[in-house]
């Protein structure tokens, strides 16, 4: 019987690598080997469930070959609330032990089950939030007669674009919501250039 960890990103532009690292990082410290773990990488939105390495760690579950499955983040499983909750109720009928190693937590029976609708609301709230901001960012932007919205073909926060905005006189938080990245990403893009902006 093996042990799930499960890392998702949002596209192709995206590496995992980080959250494979605090997962290897929780296997290490509680002794499980890399023989006794099953990855699952999948590039896909979370707004669904239709995934192909989540698909297969779902048969995996219910032919009983997993027992436990762990995240970085419990949105990894999904974005949506109703879809985790109903997801998470029936992992912790079937006895499953399910960890989210970003905030320490292992969910099983009913009360990892109530634990794991109240994080994905928050999860859920969190999103909401961030697309508020990057509304309010590409409002600043507009009023300003700086915002062209992404051309067709193109990324979302390209450094050349983060460098164009920074030009025009936008700040890194007005940037970065814009984009719709962090503002650590904004600073990674700018590179020299942000240093005058974090006086």
């Amino acid at each position: 019987m093996k042990v799930a960890a499960y890392v998702r990103v949002s596209s192709r532009h995206q590496k995992t690598d980080s959250q494979e690292s605090e997962i290897k990082k929780w296997l290490d410290g509680n002794g499980i080997t890399a023989k006794q773990v099953e990855w699952y990488r999948d590039t896909e939105s979370g707004k669904t469930l239709n995934r192909p390495a989540f698909q297969r760690l779902q048969k995996d579950i219910f032919g009983g070959k997993v027992k436990t499955v762990i995240v970085w983040k419990l949105d990894r499983l999904s974005r949506r609330l109703r879809d985790g909750v109903n997801l998470l109720a029936d992992w912790c009928d079937r006895g499953l032990k399910i960890v989210i190693v970003t905030q320490q937590i292992e969910l099983n029976g009913p009360v990892g089950h109530m634990i794991a609708a109240v994080l994905l609301g928050l999860a859920e709230i969190e999103l909401e939030y961030r697309r508020e901001r990057q509304q309010a960012g590409i409002s600043v932007a507009k009023k300003k007669g700086i915002y062209k919205g992404r051309r067709k073909g193109t990324t979302k926060g390209k450094p050349e674009r983060a460098i164009e905005l920074k030009d025009k006189g936008l700040s890194p938080g007005e940037i970065a919501t814009a984009l719709g990245v962090s503002d650590r990403t904004v600073f990674r893009y700018l590179g020299n250039n942000a240093v005058g902006s974090r006086r």
